[in-house]
């Protein structure tokens, strides 16, 4: 079996809109962070470490070192991550959102199909006539829970600006035509599913129609579906013929959630 991996990391480096820490505590430093964790859990502890008391010394340990620890300080849509209802809005389907937690794990693992839109210019959406163009090229007709992922290039501009402003959205007609193909989950291999800032907010500002704001996430209040932001590697699919695995990383209560998409190929 082949396994390619879809995803993108949760990079404190790479440039992001949103604020990304993670706080490493290396081998060294766990010692002195077990002992005041640890002791700083009752007022008698606190003082005896003010005092220079330590439950653990780093000479009582193989190599004088603890274990390490990493805290990340993160949205949930950094990284490769699911979207589900709660996230585009508090109803759907004239119903109480779900949340990422209760995204259902047999949408997850399904027969994967791949379509080609690096076509599309940053400005455009990719649209019904797109998307059945692009089954037509590979010779394929969605079945129920396929999970259709949309190839466009923009994993390429990951780390920079360019990356939050150079890629296309999707349409509504679009995710009409999958979900009445009895599609679940779709993904794309951009930062979201809406056309970049740039283009949606100045054509609101600009119109103050709320339809040029945010179309593709608000259609999810419409109708219910769930779809993959960030993924990555998707030129090394074909169109067909490989599955799919994308189960979120369990959060309770959220919009989104993590995920390490994989592709898999039977050999």
């Amino acid at each position: 079996m082949k396994i390619i991996d879809l995803s993108l990391p949760i990079d404190e480096k790479a440039f992001e809109v949103h604020k990304v820490d993670i706080e490493r505590v290396g081998h060294k430093e766990g010692v002195s962070k077990f002992n005041r964790v640890i002791m700083g859990k009752t007022l008698l502890g606190k003082v005896k470490y003010a005092l220079g008391m330590r439950i653990i010394k780093k000479e009582q340990l193989p190599d004088e070192e603890f274990l390490s620890l990493e805290i990340v300080h993160s949205p949930v849509h950094i990284g490769t991550h699911l979207d589900y209802s709660f996230h585009y809005g508090s109803r759907t389907e004239n119903r109480s959102s779900k949340t990422a937690d209760e995204i259902p794990l047999e949408y997850c693992y399904h027969d994967g199909v791949c379509l080609d839109m690096t076509h599309k210019k940053p400005d455009e959406t990719i649209n019904v006539y797109d998307v059945k163009s692009a089954l037509g090229k590979i010779g394929y007709q969605i079945k129920p829970l396929d999970i259709v992922l949309f190839r466009t290039g923009a994993d390429k501009l990951y780390g920079g600006p360019k990356y939050f402003s150079d890629y296309p959205g999707v349409a509504t007609s679009a995710i009409d035509f999958l979900l009445n193909s009895g599609v679940k989950v779709f993904g794309v291999d951009t930062m979201g599913i809406d056309r970049p800032y740039k283009f949606m907010l100045g054509e609101f500002l600009k119109t103050k129609d709320p339809k040029n704001f945010y179309p593709a996430h608000f259609y999810g209040r419409k109708r219910e579906f769930i779809h993959i932001e960030r993924l990555a590697n998707l030129d090394k699919l074909p169109g067909s013929g490989f599955k799919i695995i994308c189960f979120p990383v369990r959060i309770k209560g959220t919009g989104a959630a993590w995920s390490r998409v994989v592709a898999l190929f039977e050999q």
